[in-house]
């Protein structure tokens, strides 16, 4: 893959192990989830009349209606996973045993109060520990037979998705080690665009994204360190929300690189999203950046943030680099895409603001002075440490057992490098002296800087596409080299560099049939009036259009 000129997150971090045309040449370490319940024609039609697109209140209030059982709905999802996913490829493992006996349990629990994700199906993805089940992170080197990446305890956000009552059905595909614009994994090959196989849903969380938007599932989880909630979100019309940086902890996932990580839910619509929001965010002493969270943090419940009028009287603004980059360059059809969704706010009630002055490209460039190179090997030894399966706690525990190297993307050294390549030196952050200069005051100074120019300008968030450009076509050359499509690019990294919540929202579809996706940004810890935005947009536009699926004869993901 060749970086572009700039792309300083999601392009550094995200470049791939291997090239996708090694990737299609290997063959997929985990098969497909086979065995699954299929449903009567019939029974099965019935069913599709009440339970497509469902949302988690009209799912709730079906249950106390008494219309269905968690076991019915969860057999329903299952049916779908076992029609659809040999085409699309979204869902890399599935707890057969384990959702059935959930879902069960919370039938016979007929007197019990219920959590707020009631018998919700949730797909999480592979990268994040779930118990008993493959956190392959998309790498076929947590696949091998016999020493499987088999978690042995649930990530807090899967513990807390648990308590509140979701049935969680399996574990979606990414790309190895979430490095890439697409979902290609030497683990389980190539997830494909709901709304067209042979096009890209995006990458890293494009198997929860595709997953999600084909109703295999109600609602996913994903996580994102320069664009992976986002971008994909966009590519399938769906609702991905990224918070404050220590709203949800990430403990329990595999680091990309752990300073700039983030997770949060993927659903269908803005009130399911704040739902698992709800559930997923608090304090952890597992993940340092969530101290403190709940007394800097709007207070919840995020339901009341959700006002149809939330964007009348606001102020919002298109930051110049979008358009000027540095890094991707904006698409006609794209920006086309972006000034609908313009006239759409302003339509709204709010003002939009697009100016040279606002945010240019010298913004991204300070970005790079926040160095969190010499912490990656930290983060991860942490998580290994914590989350790892019996047979290797470490590194070098993992080369041990399994005779193969610790990839780099977990010692810190170069991703693109020869084998040998020094990278930069290794050391722990909390004892670092050299972690003020060289991590916490860049941060700060470029979140300043971010806030200063929505104060400027009196803003109450930006607005932008989430990708640069359409979904691309994955099954023909993309370039004058011949190389396959490594997906659609973003300039949306900075989000994660200096923390603040963003969220896309669907807006609308490209001439070619493929979703485009509108992302709004807003000030840290103001994560209630973000999810408002987004509610007011999704209200006064409806722009989701489900996708229409096959069951054979188009181009399998593979």
């Amino acid at each position: 893959m060749k970086p572009h000129k700039f792309c300083i997150f999601a392009v550094l971090l995200l470049t791939p192990i291997l090239t996708p045309a090694q990737s299609l040449l290997l063959p997929p370490a985990v098969p497909l989830p086979t065995g699954l319940p299929v449903l009567p024609a019939d029974q099965r039609a019935r069913m599709d009349q009440d339970l497509l697109e469902i949302t988690i209140p009209q799912l709730e209030a079906l249950y106390i209606k008494g219309k269905f059982t968690v076991s019915d709905v969860t057999r329903w999802y299952l049916d779908r996973i076992a029609r659809f996913n040999p085409i699309y490829r979204a869902v890399q493992s599935v707890d057969l045993d384990g959702a059935l006996a959930r879902a069960q349990a919370e039938d016979r629990d007929k007197n019990g109060t219920h959590g707020p994700l009631w018998g919700v199906p949730v797909v999480v993805k592979a990268n994040t520990a779930v118990k008993g089940l493959l956190d392959s992170v998309g790498w076929q080197g947590f696949a091998i037979p016999g020493h499987e990446f088999i978690a042995e305890k649930d990530a807090t956000i899967i513990a807390k998705l648990r308590a509140a009552g979701a049935v969680i059905i399996g574990v979606t595909n990414m790309p190895d080690f979430a490095g890439s614009f697409t979902t290609r994994s030497t683990a389980f090959g190539r997830t494909g665009n709901a709304y067209d196989v042979r096009f890209s849903p995006g990458g890293s969380s494009g198997g929860t994204v595709t997953a999600v938007t084909s109703n295999m599932s109600l609602l996913g989880t994903g996580t994102d360190t320069g664009d992976s909630i986002r971008l994909p979100s966009g590519t399938s019309s769906l609702v991905g929300l990224v918070p404050t940086r220590g709203m949800v902890s990430i403990a329990g996932i595999a680091p990309l690189d752990w300073l700039r990580d983030n997770t949060g839910p993927i659903a269908r619509d803005v009130t399911d999203v704040a739902i698992a929001f709800g559930v997923m965010a608090g304090e952890d002493p597992l993940d340092f950046k969530t101290t403190g969270s709940t007394a800097k943090a709007q207070p919840g419940p995020w339901a009341q943030y959700l006002k149809a009028d939330a964007l009348r009287g606001k102020r919002f603004g298109v930051p110049a680099f979008i358009f000027t980059g540095p890094g991707e360059p904006l698409k006609p059809e794209t920006k086309e895409m972006l000034m609908k969704a313009v006239d759409a706010f302003r339509a709204a009630g709010a003002e939009v603001v697009i100016d040279d002055a606002l945010l240019p490209s010298a913004f991204l460039n300070n970005l790079r002075k926040a160095d969190t190179s010499h912490y990656r090997k930290d983060g991860a030894d942490q998580w290994i440490a914590e989350f790892g399966p019996a047979q290797y706690r470490s590194g070098d525990a993992y080369s041990k057992v399994t005779g193969q190297p610790w990839p780099p993307v977990f010692t810190g050294a170069p991703r693109n490098g020869a084998p040998g390549t020094p990278g930069p030196a290794q050391v722990i952050l909390k004892t670092d002296p050299q972690a003020e200069a060289n991590y916490f005051a860049p941060q700060k100074a470029s979140l300043e800087e971010y806030a200063a120019a929505l104060d400027r300008f009196r803003l109450d968030g930006l607005i932008y596409p989430s990708a640069q450009l359409p979904p691309p076509d994955e099954t023909m050359a993309q370039d004058k080299d011949g190389a396959l499509s490594t997906g659609p690019k973003s300039i949306t990294g900075w989000v994660n560099a200096i923390g603040v919540p963003a969220i896309v929202v669907p807006a609308g579809f490209y001439p070619i049939g493929l979703p485009f996706g509108l992302e709004i940004s807003a000030r840290p810890w103001r994560d209630g009036d973000l999810l408002g935005f987004a509610y007011a947009y999704e209200q006064a536009t409806k722009l989701r259009k489900p996708p229409v699926l096959v069951e054979r004869g188009l181009l399998p993901a593979r």
